[in-house]
C-alpha cells in the first residue's frame, strides 16, 4: 500500500527538524503515518516502508551489528542503490553508533576493472569493518576487499539472519559522527566529508525551514542516486527530518525512462523534486506530445536545480514543453551547495521566477567584476548566470580575492562559508582538511562567484574540478593518465572542462608532447582517448601542445585555470563544434 501524505485527523504534528540527532528524527517521524515507497521502471510500487517499520527493522538490525564485535564509530561501507535495503542499513549505524558509508552504485558496461578499483579505493580510505551489497553489486565488492581487512562482506540477507543479541544500544551524541559522504569526485584521491549529527541537523533545518518551507502537505519524488550529498541529504534525510512521504524512482531507470519522473510526480501528487540541468533537459528531449495530456504537474511546487552549472536555455525548455501539464516556470528553485557543506547553502526565492545575470564575461575574466549587458547585444561576449539565492540564515557566506581580503558587490572571487553545517574535515586526511578549512571556521569551497544585495551568483566550479551531467571528476585522475604513458613526463598534462558548441562541458586533456611524428601523436591521442573511457567512463578531448606551452602561476606551478581559459580563447564556435564531433569519432574508433 502507497504512503500518503494527505493531512488526516490524527497526524502527528508537524515539527521542522528541531532534533539534535538523525535518530532523534527517526524516532519522532516514526510514530506518524508517513514514509518511502518504491518504484520500479515502469512505474510499479513494489515497496513501502514507513517510518514506523524502519525504525523497528533500524533497531533490531543495530543489535546484529553490534553483535558481530562492531565498535562505535566503526564504519560501514554500503553499496547505495536505490532500495529499502540502503535506507535500513543506514539508520540502523545511527542506532548503532557505526558510521555508514555510501559507496557509488555506479557499474558501466565493460568498466569492471574500473568500478572494482573504485570500491577498493574507497573500502581502504574509510577503513571499513563490514559491507554490504545485493546480489548484483556483491560480487565487485567481495573482489574490491580481497586484500583488505574488511571482516564481513555480504548481502544484506545475511546480516539479517545474524543473532538479535539483546545489546543496549548506545546513547547517540549530537557531537558524534553521523556518516561519512566521500565526494564522487576522484577515484584515485578519494575524500571522506565528515558529518557530525549536529551538522546534519542544523543543514536540514535550513533546507526544511528556509529553503524549501517545506509542510506537513508536502510530498517529494526523487531519482536521485543515495550515494550522491543531493539525494542522500535532500531525499532520505530530509523527509524523515520532516515527517513527509517520498517516492523513489531508480537512476538507472530515469536514465532509461526519464518520463516515469513525470508520470509518478502526476500519481504522487508530488510537490517538490529536484535534478541537475541535465536532468530537465533529458526529460524534456523525451517527452512526446501525445505524453502531455497524461501529466499533472499542478502541484510541483519546488523544482530544484543544482549540482552544476544552471543553463537557462534548459529551464525555459523544459517550462516551455510542460505548461499544458500545469508546469508553472516559478516552481524552478536554483540552489548552491556542496558535500564539505552537508548539502544547502543558498536558495533562490521560492515562488518567484528564477532571475539571471548577463554578463560581459571577456570583462569578468580579466577584471573579476561582474559586469550587466544588454540582452540584445550578440557580439559572443554576453553570458547568463542564473541567480542562487540568498544563504540559509545559518551560513556567513564571503567572496575574497586572491589576498584572502573580502570584495565587494559584483566582484567576482572564491567562495568561502562558514556555520554549524560545514564539515569537521576530511576522514583520515588532515592536510587536505587544513586546505581547505580555516582556524576560524571558514570554508574554502574553491568555488568562483560574486554577491549582489546579500544574494549569490555562482560563476565557475571549484579550480581543480570536472563537472559533466552532475557527475564530478578530479583533473588529477586524468592526468594521472596521461602521466603512465612512456611519451609523457609527470607534470607535462593538465586537465579542466571547457563549454562546447552547445554550451555543455567538454572534458579536456592538454598534454605536452616531443613526438613530432604524425602517426605516434596520433596514436598517442588516440590511446589517451581509450584509456580515460575505459578507467573513468569519461568522453575526454585531448590536445598536445609543444613542450614549456602549458601555463604556470606566479609561483612557477602549474595553472587549469589558466589553460581553461588558453583554450577557450583558441576555440570558436565552429572549433568547438569540430573538437565535439572529433571526440565522438575518436570514441567511436578507440
Amino acid at each position: 500500500m502507497q504512503l500518503d501524505a494527505t493531512p488526516t485527523e490524527h497526524q502527528l504534528p508537524f515539527r521542522a527538524a528541531d532534533f539534535q540527532t538523525l535518530t532523534e528524527a527517526l524516532d519522532y517521524a516514526a510514530q506518524g503515518e508517513t514514509g518511502m515507497n518504491f518504484y520500479t521502471g515502469r512505474g510499479a510500487l513494489y515497496t513501502s516502508l514507513s517510518y514506523g517499520e524502519l525504525r523497528e527493522q533500524a533497531v533490531t538490525l543495530a543489535r546484529k551489528l553490534l553483535g558481530l564485535g562492531l565498535e562505535q564509530g566503526d564504519r560501514v561501507a554500503l553499496v547505495a542503490e536505490t532500495n529499502p535495503d540502503f535506507v535500513r542499513y543506514f539508520f540502523a549505524c545511527q542506532y548503532a553508533g557505526l558510521i555508514p558509508v555510501a559507496l557509488p552504485a555506479t557499474i558501466k558496461m565493460g568498466a569492471h576493472s574500473v568500478y572494482v578499483s573504485q570500491l577498493h579505493r574507497l573500502l581502504e580510505a574509510s577503513e571499513a569493518s563490514i559491507a554490504v551489497a545485493s546480489e548484483g553489486y556483491l560480487p565487485f565488492l567481495r573482489e574490491a576487499g580481497e586484500d583488505l581487512d574488511v571482516r564481513m562482506i555480504d548481502l544484506p540477507e545475511a546480516f539479517d539472519q545474524l543473532a538479535a543479541d539483546d545489546l543496549e544500544l548506545p546513547a547517540i551524541d549530537a557531537a558524534g559522527v553521523a556518516y561519512i559522504q566521500y565526494t564522487s569526485g576522484s577515484t584515485r584521491f578519494p575524500r571522506g566529508v565528515i558529518i557530525e549529527h549536529r551538522t546534519a541537523m542544523a543543514n536540514l533545518s535550513g533546507i526544511i525551514k528556509h529553503g524549501m518551507a517545506i509542510s506537513s502537505e508536502d510530498r517529494l519524488v526523487s531519482w536521485l542516486p543515495f550515494y550522491h550529498d543531493m539525494g542522500l541529504v535532500g531525499f532520505v534525510l530530509t523527509p524523515v527530518a520532516a515527517q513527509i512521504s517520498v517516492d523513489y524512482l531508480d537512476t538507472r531507470e530515469f536514465a532509461m525512462r526519464p518520463r516515469q519522473w513525470l508520470k509518478l510526480m502526476t500519481e504522487s501528487r508530488a510537490t517538490i523534486s529536484f535534478a541537475p540541468s541535465f536532468g530537465y533537459d533529458l526529460c524534456a528531449r523525451r517527452v512526446r506530445p501525445n505524453d502531455i495530456a497524461s501529466y499533472d504537474l499542478s502541484r510541483w511546487r519546488v523544482a530544484g536545480i543544482g549540482a552544476e552549472m544552471i543553463r537557462p536555455q534548459t529551464l525555459d525548455h523544459f517550462a516551455e514543453i510542460l505548461a499544458p501539464c500545469g508546469f508553472d516556470p516559478r516552481a524552478f528553485t536554483a540552489c548552491y551547495g556542496m558535500a564539505e557543506c552537508t548539502l544547502g547553502v543558498s536558495f533562490s526565492p521560492l515562488n518567484e521566477t528564477y532571475s539571471t545575470h548577463y554578463i560581459d564575461s571577456d570583462h569578468l575574466a580579466d577584471f573579476h567584476q561582474a559586469v550587466l549587458m544588454d540582452e540584445e547585444d550578440f557580439d559572443g561576449r554576453g553570458r547568463h548566470f542564473v541567480n542562487c539565492g540568498k544563504p540559509l540564515p545559518c551560513f556567513e557566506v564571503e567572496v575574497r580575492d586572491d589576498d584572502d581580503q573580502s570584495l565587494q558587490d559584483w566582484h567576482s572571487g572564491v567562495i568561502y562559508v562558514r556555520g554549524p553545517s560545514v564539515m569537521s574535515g576530511y576522514y583520515n586526511r588532515p592536510e587536505e582538511s587544513s586546505q581547505v578549512l580555516c582556524d576560524d571556521g571558514w570554508l574554502n569551497t574553491g568555488d568562483i562567484g560574486y554577491i549582489v544585495d546579500g544574494s549569490l551568483t555562482i560563476t565557475g566550479r571549484k579550480k581543480d574540478l570536472i563537472i559533466i551531467h552532475g557527475r564530478n571528476i578530479w583533473p588529477q585522475d586524468l592526468e594521472h593518465i596521461a602521466e603512465t604513458q612512456p611519451e609523457v613526463r609527470v607534470g607535462d598534462a593538465l586537465a579542466f572542462s571547457a563549454p562546447d558548441a552547445d554550451n555543455d562541458e567538454l572534458c579536456v586533456l592538454v598534454v605536452q608532447c616531443r613526438e613530432t611524428d604524425p602517426n605516434k601523436r596520433f596514436n598517442l591521442v588516440r590511446r589517451l582517448t581509450a584509456l580515460v573511457r575505459m578507467e573513468l567512463g569519461l568522453d575526454c578531448y585531448v590536445e598536445l601542445v609543444p613542450m614549456r606551452s602549458l601555463p604556470k602561476t606566479s609561483s612557477g606551478k602549474l595553472s587549469r585555470a589558466k589553460a581553461r581559459l588558453d583554450f577557450v580563447a583558441a576555440h570558436d564556435a565552429d572549433r568547438l563544434s569540430a573538437v565535439a564531433e572529433e571526440v565522438k569519432l575518436r570514441v567511436a574508433s578507440a
